[in-house]
């Protein structure tokens, strides 16, 4: 990605034949310098959360923009990227769908959204919200290729952006197991990793698989968010199951994972969300806005330990 561009215009990638040819020493310092921008960023970042499923639709990108805001109105300097490249949302529910972008000479300034949490999104690169993400690799190896520029993005938005003195940063990543494996190779040792799942058996049965990977990883802390958990009801206020079972407490039992958080389905909390005021950065005494609070507390003293 070349940020001073269009993003549109894609970046054409240079083949082994040219890299070992004259500029292949300046290709290899070019990737040096870029490791060693990764390393100092991170260096000034207390705790790298990543906020992941393997499974779409379970509200992952909604859990990560109120945790965001929760730990920063709690007085936590918070940054939160969006690692969603081709679908990107979380600058529109952090309240900061068009912020513009400067660059300086210690890299690109992110946005500021809610409860001023620093924020880099795809979002606020596009020409115009509806502008789609194209890859362009080599000439019908765009697919080979998308895996490759996608990691390679996620690396720039780390490594190139003035995120400053963090006391966590949200790494928010896209369905699939895959890109979980592949940030690992970026950022081999988060502090944390939230998994989100429903109680849905579909989302259980492919989080599960996700919760394997962590576990050969190594990984100390990850925890398990069940998202939707139920459903209350906005005009009498009854509590009633989403989905059929109890899969979510099947998969805790079965992977041994911790039940960080069961979070309520409120289409007052999705509502707000959406439109960039997540409800857990304020008072609001709802029940699943007091869940992602909790959430929020609980993300902190694992972090402390």
């Amino acid at each position: 990605m070349d940020i001073s561009s269009p993003p549109e215009s894609g970046r054409r990638f240079r083949g082994y034949t040219q890299a070992a040819g004259p500029e292949g020493a300046e290709v290899l310092d070019q990737v040096l310098a870029q490791r060693g921008r990764l390393a100092d960023r991170l260096a000034r970042i207390g705790h790298v959360v990543v906020v992941a499923s393997g499974k779409g639709g379970v509200g992952k990108s909604a859990v990560t923009a109120n945790l965001a805001a929760a730990l920063a109105a709690g007085g936590a300097r918070v940054g939160a990227l969006d690692g969603d490249i081709n679908g990107p949302s979380l600058g529109h529910m952090l309240g900061a769908p068009s912020a513009p972008i400067a660059i300086t000479a210690d890299g690109v300034t992110p946005a500021t959204g809610v409860a001023g949490v620093r924020l880099v999104s795809m979002e606020l690169l596009l020409a115009a919200p509806d502008s789609p993400v194209r890859w362009r690799g080599p000439e019908g190896d765009a697919s080979i290729w998308r895996g490759v520029l996608e990691l390679g993005t996620v690396r720039e938005l780390i490594a190139d952006v003035a995120w400053g003195e963090l006391d966590f940063l949200l790494v928010d990543l896209p369905p699939g197991t895959d890109r979980i494996e592949r940030l690992l190779e970026l950022i081999p040792n988060p502090t944390a990793v939230l998994l989100v799942t429903t109680p849905s058996e579909a989302a259980c049965r492919v989080v599960a698989r996700s919760a394997r990977l962590l576990r050969e990883s190594g990984l100390e802390k990850v925890g398990l968010v069940i998202n939707m958990s139920t459903y209350l009801c906005p005009g009498c206020g009854r509590e009633g199951s989403l989905f059929g079972g109890d899969d979510g407490r099947t998969l805790l039992e079965s992977s041994g994972m911790a039940p960080w958080a069961e979070i309520p389905f409120e289409p007052a909390l999705a509502a707000a969300t959406d439109a960039g005021s997540p409800p857990a950065a304020g008072s609001s005494a709802s029940v699943a806005s007091t869940a992602m609070r909790t959430l929020a507390e609980r993300l902190v003293q694992e972090c402390a330990e």
